[in-house]
């Protein structure tokens, strides 16, 4: 909820300390920005368009996949890359704003995370569901997926930027971004980041959607990805990286759902998707088969700030 996060935002226009009050969120300098009745709030302003928005329809199928449970391996390995070590990452020192316990010891805090591109929420709300505690900042460029992440969880309050622009987040008050299939903001992810701070990655790997990719006439996933998430994160090292990979037995619909989600949404004709899913389906309904085998491929990097790249 926005009640839970707003200590943490911060005014897009004039970066003063945002309240909540009721129906708006307000700076001291009397900038205001109206919260929708969904429970979400932009704060994307100026006339510079925003960086491509999911549609309507693109978070509709990416929602029904989501909650179908295609990618909850994906979902359990991200949740343990981003609360790895959490007893460390996420205890601060007394005069880091921690409390101090009886004893003298610092008790462990919950952890903040932001979520860049969180589209629906779902994979925010699969990290505070293990967690058990914390909050999490989720963003989006797409109005019609901040509506859905403003009622993932009760811990994720959302709200409408453009991670290519400074983000409307105080500097030093997150413990872990998390990036699931959208672009990152390198300069600002180490802005917001505290120190020891850490920004977990997911991007599709190779063989991701293979055989569908090739039947499909699919965008695949081109050789330089990697050296382009290196780049976007100038200034971070990857300190560890692992490949998730399982299969999936999808029916008609889903495979339409998972490429109306996807970036080739934009690319593949509705005509061509509907002939190219009768024939990948052919041989199955020939042997009496309701569902075809395709590959889910990912690869999973935590980043840490790279020493005085602050």
């Amino acid at each position: 909820m926005l009640a839970d996060i707003v200590e943490h935002l911060a005014c897009p226009v004039c970066e003063e300390p945002l309240r909540l009050d009721p129906g708006a969120l307000r700076c001291p300098r009397g900038h205001s920005f109206d919260v929708a009745r969904q429970g979400y709030v932009s704060l994307l302003v100026g006339s510079r368009p925003p960086g491509t928005a999911d549609s309507a329809e693109m978070v509709a199928a990416r929602a029904a996949f989501l909650a179908a449970g295609h990618y909850a391996p994906l979902e359990r390995a991200l949740a343990e890359a981003v609360l790895a070590g959490r007893v460390e990452s996420f205890s601060r020192t007394a005069d880091d704003g921690g409390e101090k316990a009886y004893g003298g010891a610092v008790r462990r805090t919950a952890p903040v995370i932001v979520d860049a591109g969180a589209g629906t929420g779902h994979y925010s709300a699969a990290v505070l569901d293990a967690a058990g505690r914390g909050i999490v900042m989720a963003f989006d460029v797409s109005k019609h997926a901040v509506r859905r992440a403003a009622r993932a969880h009760p811990g994720v309050g959302a709200f409408v930027a453009d991670v290519w622009r400074r983000l409307p987040i105080k500097g030093g008050v997150a413990d872990v971004v998390m990036n699931v299939f959208a672009p990152r903001n390198g300069p600002e992810f180490r802005r917001i980041l505290r120190p020891g701070g850490r920004v977990v990655v997911v991007t599709p790997a190779p063989g991701h959607l293979s055989p569908l990719v090739e039947e499909l006439g699919l965008l695949s996933v081109d050789a330089d990805k990697d050296r382009r998430v290196a780049r976007s994160l100038e200034g971070f090292t990857e300190v560890e990286r692992r490949v998730v990979r399982f299969g999936m037995a999808l029916g008609p619909d889903e495979v339409r759902a998972v490429v109306a989600m996807g970036p080739s949404a934009w690319h593949v004709e509705e005509e061509e998707l509907t002939e190219g899913i009768s024939r990948v389906f052919a041989p199955s309904i020939a042997k009496k088969q309701e569902k075809v085998t395709t590959r889910a491929e990912f690869h999973l990097s935590t980043f840490e700030v790279t020493p005085d790249a602050r």
